[in-house]
């Protein structure tokens, strides 16, 4: 064997031996326990270790896309040196769209049961209409419509991006808890994106008073009752850095989600998009 293809071999073991299944199936079961936890939450405000799933699962939808980078360029080194690909790289199946009412084969359990919408003016419904500065509006009646927060989300960024602050008001109040909940789960990896467009760079550090120029007025404007700390600490996520040091009191848990469902279609709006499709989005590869 030439030193070539010694070193193309071992390039392809370093490539099989990345743990890209492994944190698959960590991320299918993080999702499938923050879908348990949003369920259990339908009638209590308390957090109950949501924010903290949420965030594990940014983590790791991270991870898994630096993992599948780093099998593209490897592949693309044994192509620059003349020994191409023997088959693609091990790298597992392809992970399923972030759907949180999806449940994929490997799931023994089962698909969860989904009540059917009978009640109104729950704490969710109460809170948006404190965030909005509505809270002598009438509840609306659920929109059995709307069951999944990838739909809510389509919906709250079309009435953002329209302007219609009562269209939002309302479709955030239609829905259980559950569903509004789960906006604080797959807004995140969408305003990822829609932030390196707005930059032309994954967004950083250094870009985070750039993105509260752009944004916060606007969320303002929107939701005037949002309290500000939540905003800041949704942004510094986007950045990839640490929340805020100083002590804040802990926001309700409905602020959060509200605040990245509102965020992600005010970028849209910013960047002049019409539509973009929650489940369709693939990782961009910004090191090019």
């Amino acid at each position: 064997m030439s030193i070539i293809e010694e070193l193309g071999a071992r390039v392809r073991a370093a490539s099989d031996e990345l743990p890209v299944e492994l944190v698959i199936k960590a991320l299918d079961h993080l999702k499938l326990a923050s879908e348990r936890l949003r369920w259990v939450r339908q009638e209590s405000a308390d957090p109950m270790g949501v924010p903290e799933l949420s965030a594990a699962t940014e983590h790791l939808e991270t991870a898994g896309h630096a993992l599948r980078l780093a099998q593209d360029q490897f592949a693309t080194y044994l192509a620059a040196i003349g020994l191409g690909r023997d088959g693609p790289p091990a790298a597992g199946p392809e992970r399923p769209p972030a759907r949180p009412g999806a449940r994929g084969p490997a799931d023994p359990s089962g698909p969860v049961r989904r009540a059917a919408p009978a009640r109104t003016g729950g704490w969710w419904s109460v809170r948006v209409a404190e965030l909005f500065d509505r809270r002598d509006t009438p509840a609306p009646k659920p929109d059995p419509e709307i069951t999944d927060p990838e739909e809510l989300l389509r919906r709250v960024t079309s009435g953002v991006r329209s302007g219609d602050r009562t269209r939002l008001h309302t479709e955030l109040r239609a829905v259980e808890a559950n569903v509004g909940l789960g906006l604080a789960s797959v807004a995140p990896p969408m305003l990822r994106d829609l932030a390196a467009e707005l930059l032309g760079h994954p967004p950083r550090a250094a870009d985070l008073p750039r993105l509260r120029r752009e944004v916060t007025g606007q969320v303002r404007d929107l939701v005037p009752n949002l309290p500000p700390g939540v905003l800041d600490t949704l942004l510094s996520r986007v950045c990839r850095m640490p929340p805020p040091k100083e002590p804040v009191e802990q926001p309700h848990p409905a602020d959060p989600a509200v605040a990245a469902g509102v965020l992600t279609g005010l970028l849209m709006r910013r960047l002049g998009l019409d539509q973009r499709p929650v489940t369709a989005r693939a990782p961009r590869d910004t090191h090019a």
